[in-house]
């Protein structure tokens, strides 16, 4: 909600960041998504031009699913490469157009996967010697001049970019939920998760405008999965609680946990799709988790209503009329992602605020958005 407080969600324009000549020297991985072993990797920069050259084979034995390669631009290839998997079953998934001086882990995964004409599942014979641009890399070992490739560093925010925060929440291996706004119009997204490790969004981000809802894939273990509450159904006056990062850097720089109830089962102007909320949230918020007291997520925080817009209309202040994306809306949009979310039944004896907030602070990362 770093751009959200009246009744609608203000979205930036994205404008580019400029990268240092030794950034685009710095090492970057493709991270092989298929769910396919991959027999060949080509990485060369765009545009490949007419003759649509891959050059070589870069794998000197098959990268596994989820396997990941290094690679560091020859010098004077700028940021710019197309990257291609070509898979034991016979199909090529290709990543076009890259910016790895602002993405340092290229995920290929199987949006990207297209049939190969012609292809019978065996690797093609290729040329000896990289193609004019061509990047070098390993798997672990060295690059083809015998220099060691560097560990990959950890991406670092970009003091001179404009900036917002917001909070999202794991969901699933390596994937992240938070609200479309918060992503919306960024050209780089960084995750902090909460032992402190800094780690870079794989665009595209699957999003929903509509239920303002977005995933991203954050390789590196962001953290644990929180379970969705399946049943009962929520009642209003039911005890909830958020965690999140609100007003980052100027508030505590850390977590943040407020509780409250639900309020109704419906959003602002009788929104089917959100509960009204009273536990309090402030910018920032946006994305994160809103949990039962059996530790459960029930809503994913979206948006406060406008005291100052309010008060201006009707002469009084409202107090603590927050919003939340319903739980079971979050759900069928994950699912729609090809996602297979936990979900748990909230039975039994009540947890209390403290006990929540540590099952959800293992899980709830703080988001920054880079314009």
């Amino acid at each position: 909600m770093q751009r959200a407080l009246a009744f609608a969600l203000a979205l930036a324009a994205g404008v580019p960041v400029a990268f240092p000549a030794a950034a685009q020297q710095e090492p970057f991985r493709v991270l092989n998504r298929t769910g396919q072993p991959a027999t060949e990797l080509n990485a060369v920069r765009s545009p490949r031009g007419t003759g649509d050259d891959w050059g070589r084979n870069l794998l000197a034995r098959p990268l596994g699913p989820e396997g990941t390669f290094s690679l560091r631009p020859s010098e004077n290839a700028g940021c710019r490469f197309d990257i291609r998997l070509r898979l034991a079953d016979g199909r090529e998934a290709k990543l076009e157009d890259q910016d790895v001086c602002a993405l340092r882990v290229l995920a290929v995964g199987q949006q990207s996967v297209a049939p190969l004409p012609g292809a019978m599942g065996r690797p093609e014979a290729v040329p000896p010697g990289p193609a004019p641009g061509a990047a070098t890399g390993d798997a672990g070992r060295t690059v083809a001049t015998g220099r060691p490739v560097a560990a990959v560093p950890p991406p670092r925010p970009n003091p001179h970019a404009r900036a917002s925060s917001g909070t999202g929440f794991v969901v699933g291996p390596d994937r992240v939920l938070t609200n479309h706004h918060v992503i919306n119009g960024c050209n780089r997204v960084l995750v902090r998760t909460v032992d402190g490790r800094t780690l870079s969004a794989t665009p595209p981000a699957r999003v929903d405008v509509q239920r303002d809802l977005a995933l991203l894939a954050v390789p590196g273990n962001p953290g644990p999965a929180l379970p969705f509450r399946g049943d009962p159904a929520v009642r209003r006056g039911e005890a909830v609680v958020t965690y999140g990062f609100p007003l980052a850097g100027l508030l505590s720089s850390g977590p943040t946990l407020t509780t409250g109830e639900v309020s109704a089962l419906s959003g602002f102007a009788d929104h089917q799709g959100r509960f009204q909320v009273s536990a309090p949230v402030q910018p920032g918020n946006s994305g994160g988790p809103l949990l039962d007291r059996q530790g459960n997520v029930v809503g994913v925080i979206v948006a406060k209503l406008n005291a100052a817009h309010v008060a201006a209309r009707i002469g009084d202040i409202p107090q603590n009329v927050n919003f939340a994306v319903k739980g079971s809306e979050a759900l069928e949009f994950l699912r729609r992602a090809g996602m297979n979310p936990t979900v748990a039944e909230s039975r039994g004896a009540e947890r209390s605020a403290a006990e929540i907030g540590e099952t959800a602070h293992r899980s709830t990362v703080l988001i920054r958005c880079e314009m």
